[in-house]
């Protein structure tokens, strides 16, 4: 018998990474919610990587935590090992990355949840999800009712989720957990349009079973970069990774035992991530590669778990032995934890707005894996996003919406609802035009006002945002007007620097902008050099290095935000615009852009048929001005 329990402004079904983002945003911007998870111990579980950050996703943590956010503070306060990724290359692609405690963080996550006023932490399993007059009602397994004004979706690889080992298949959840099945069933039912999505996880060995002489060890950075710009908490290095390499023996034991493979005997229908594909796959996608990288990571200070990176498969628990016992400081690995493929649904997020409320279901919003993306940086990121405008909508107040050049949260989630995608999305930095002016560096010079804005950014946290940009507004100036006499020493500096040694003095700022050099260089050049932190140097050279380059990507940025002023959103059929090619119409109609801009980005919309967009626009404008003249002479007489 079913009976009513509670009502809610905001339902959250999960609390994985997405969850966790968007329950604590909706609770911190004043709405009441429910947080809703099948089982409380694994809230903010890790069932892959044992790590936050990476390329392009350290981007996205230190965007979320500008924002106001909890993950990069969660991984700060959990750090085993951190390090900066890409360091040989330009600042756009530098990433933080942090090997984190899986379980510690786990539980900061759930403390986190727990602390939050008007925020409830709900051990249930949704299986109905119902449209309830202007809102949503949700029952659970115990056939308990909850009523809501939002609901977002953010159930991860749960939903329909199905296990594969080999031969081997039966409804699950990761890490043992239960499959969300009749959820799944639900949605059909309501008419979100899903598909099947495939992830796996490499096994997880024992410490003392692996040897580690002539591995090659990898310790985290001297000077450690937090994610949070809040300096709550100070990370450190704590333990090691080591790398090893797969050689012919893996190749032969993987090749040989192929066909038991799910992936290759067509038992898993699911599309797989295209970036980061199983042992077996990397095996037949590239037969001429010798050899692949796998690093052995920490899952914790109190475990003994190691993680493969780089290792996941599907293919039988006999097998995965054998040819891990192949490999250099494996040859007698005890494993705890078998490697697993996990089939699951997910959303066709060209369904969703721009703020990742479904367009035919208002109300229902979608976050995470469940739109069809992977990793936990990018569920983190549309878990706020998620959060911030379901709370805005039970408010009767309007949407945030990031655009790409505000972002690389704005690009996953453009990504998303205007391309779409047909294997589980992964953020790369290649996939921003404009990652010159989203470094990790300035996340917080471009979010944070945004945040304080939003509501989820305190007074103090944008105060000392002011603070920072005064100093480096100052020491630019300094560096402008600071005169540097020639000398044998700069000479012999320059010399060793491979660049052109000076004949006359010249100003600091000048200096600067040659590649070779750096703050750190010219430091006996520059005696009168104010004791600021690091991080004003590093905004203050990124600034002079590469000024004529910034410059013009913020000028491509002004354009794209030409485009999306342009409002589409009042167009009800595309169909009845004429020259406009029947590929266009369809993908217009589909997609339902919000603007030009947007629709510039669909797939199968060319420049022509922008065109004739804008040449429509401009008629429609036209024709109004004329209307409104025909009115204002008709008041007059």
């Amino acid at each position: 018998m079913q009976y009513f329990a509670k009502d809610y402004d905001v339902i959250v079904i999960g609390a994985g990474h997405a969850g966790i983002e968007a329950g604590l945003a909706a609770a911190r911007l004043g709405a009441t919610v429910g947080v809703f998870t099948i089982n409380m111990d694994w809230v903010g579980n890790m069932p892959c990587n044992p790590s936050i950050g990476g390329t392009a996703k350290g981007h996205l943590v230190r965007e979320i935590d500008a924002l106001g956010g909890e993950m990069g503070k969660a991984a700060d306060a959990n750090t085993l090992q951190s390090r900066i990724l890409n360091r040989g290359k330009g600042p756009a692609v530098h990433s933080l990355r942090a090997q984190v405690d899986r379980r510690r963080y786990s539980e900061y996550m759930k403390h986190a949840l727990e602390l939050q006023d008007r925020l409830e932490l709900i051990q249930a399993e949704i299986v109905d999800l119902t449209r309830d007059g202007g809102g949503w009602l949700a029952v659970t397994r115990l056939e308990a009712q909850y009523r809501a004004k939002a609901v977002i979706l953010a159930t991860g690889t749960f939903l329909g989720g199905r296990i594969y080992v080999g031969d081997v298949s039966y409804d699950g959840g990761p890490d043992g957990m239960f499959s969300a099945t009749a959820l799944s069933a639900a949605l059909k039912r309501l008419g979100v349009p899903t598909r099947r999505f495939k992830t796996g996880t490499p096994a997880r060995v024992l410490r003392r079973s692996v040897d580690f002489t002539g591995l090659e060890r990898q310790d985290g950075d001297d000077v450690i970069v937090p994610f949070s710009f809040d300096g709550l908490f100070t990370p450190q290095n704590k333990l090691p990774c080591y790398i090893t390499y797969t050689n012919d023996a893996t190749k032969d034991v993987i090749l040989e035992n192929l066909h038991r493979s799910p992936l290759y005997s067509g038992k898993i229908d699911g599309v797989g991530p295209r970036y980061c594909p199983s042992i077996e796959d990397k095996i037949v996608r590239f037969p001429e590669k010798q050899r692949h990288q796998l690093f052995i990571e920490p899952c914790g200070e109190f475990t003994e778990e190691l993680y493969l990176q780089g290792m996941s498969s599907s293919l039988p628990e006999d097998v995965q032995l054998r040819f891990l016992r192949t490999i250099p400081g494996l040859e007698h690995v005890q494993v705890m934890r078998t490697a697993y493929a996990i089939e699951y649904d997910c959303v066709d997020p060209l369904a969703l707005d721009a703020t990742l409320e479904f367009k035919a279901l208002p109300g229902l919003f979608g976050a995470g894996q469940f739109n069809g993306s992977s990793g936990y940086e990018e569920a983190a990121a549309q878990g706020l996003i998620a959060g911030i405008n379901a709370a805005r909508l039970v408010q009767g107040r309007g949407p945030l919406i990031l655009d790409r050049a505000s972002s690389y949260i704005g690009t996953l989630i453009d990504d998303l609802v205007t391309r779409g995608c047909t294997d589980p999305y992964r953020m790369m930095t290649s996939r921003s035009e404009y990652r010159l002016l989203l470094r990790q560096d300035n996340a917080d010079r471009r979010l944070t006002r945004i945040g304080h804005d939003v509501g989820l950014v305190s007074d103090e946290k944008l105060r000392r945002l002011e603070e920072k940009e005064r100093l480096i507004a100052e020491e630019r100036r300094r560096v402008e007007g600071v005169g540097v006499p020639p000398s044998d020493a700069l000479d012999a500096l320059l010399v060793s620097r491979e660049t052109s040694p000076m004949k006359t003095g010249c100003r600091l700022i000048d200096l600067l902008r040659r590649p070779q050099l750096d703050y750190a260089a010219l430091t006996p050049f520059d005696p009168e050099r104010p004791a600021l932190p690091q991080e004003i140097f590093e905004q203050v050279e990124i600034e002079i290095k590469y000024e004529g380059y910034i410059r013009r990507q913020a000028a491509q940025a002004q354009e794209m935000r030409r485009l999306e002023i342009k409002t589409l959103e009042h167009i009800e059929d595309y169909n009845e615009i004429q020259g406009l090619r029947m590929e266009a119409q369809e993908k217009l109609n589909k997609v339902r852009p919000r603007n030009l801009g947007q629709a510039s980005r669909i797939s199968g919309v060319s420049p022509a048929d922008i065109s004739v967009l804008m040449i429509y626009l401009r008629k429609q404008e036209v024709q109004q001005r004329i209307a409104a003249k025909k009115e204002q002479n008709a008041e007059l007489h």
